[in-house]
């Protein structure tokens, strides 16, 4: 597999906010990229390494939580992802994959789904085939046109709201903060979840955290 990091921390968002985890970034995305990503290091390069030394690397740490992201991850999920994600499940790890459904998500019971589809030029950039393997849905908004194509999505797929997160864009500290307070209000009104971004809250723009 072609991998970017592996490195431990606390999840900084979404369901598992606040909790220990080893952090699985896979090299590589999907086209046409966000322009506002944050992990940009990912969206290529990486360095090749085996399901053996992956595990090795994820067992040298305590915590027997994994989080698997990117990029995209599940590019890779026929060239090595899903014989990690047996070795894992075999050794009792918990897993979430945070994905953006772009590519097609393989049916698996044994791990937490977190999807955030991408509004790009216009266009949810998302398969639709992905719906019923989501467990939470995970949307970022920088204000009033992100909510509405937010809500137009959810409105659209019939998704419950206790399914949705909305975190405020936000790749800095201070830009973060700017965009906490609507989308607050937003969540409060919908009925949605609110997240922060734990990471850059606390580091700002520092990465591998």
């Amino acid at each position: 597999m072609l991998i970017s990091e592996i490195f431990s921390s606390l999840q900084g968002e979404g369901p598992w906010t606040g909790l220990p985890a080893v952090f699985i970034r896979l090299a590589g995305c999907v086209e046409p990229l966000c322009p506002w990503c944050d992990t940009s290091h990912a969206l290529s390069g990486g360095r090749q390494m085996s399901v053996d030394r992956v595990m090795s690397k994820v067992g040298s740490y305590s915590m027997k939580r994994v989080v698997i992201t990117g990029g995209e991850p599940f590019l890779q999920w026929s060239s090595g992802l899903k014989n990690l994600h047996a070795a894992l499940s075999a050794q009792a790890y918990e897993i979430q994959y945070e994905t953006s459904g772009k590519v097609k998500i393989p049916g698996m019971k044994d791990a937490l789904i977190v999807c955030s589809p991408k509004h790009i030029d216009g266009l949810w950039r998302f398969d639709e085939s992905n719906l019923d393997a989501v467990d939470f849905f995970k949307f970022v908004s920088g204000g009033e046109e992100w909510f509405a194509a937010i809500d137009g999505f959810i409105a659209a797929h019939g998704i419950p709201p206790g399914k949705v997160y909305v975190m405020p864009l936000g790749a800095s500290r201070d830009e973060q903060l700017k965009n906490m307070e609507p989308v607050f209000v937003h969540c409060l009104r919908r009925g949605y979840r609110m997240s922060v971004r734990l990471q850059v809250l606390i580091f700002d723009t520092r990465k591998g955290i």
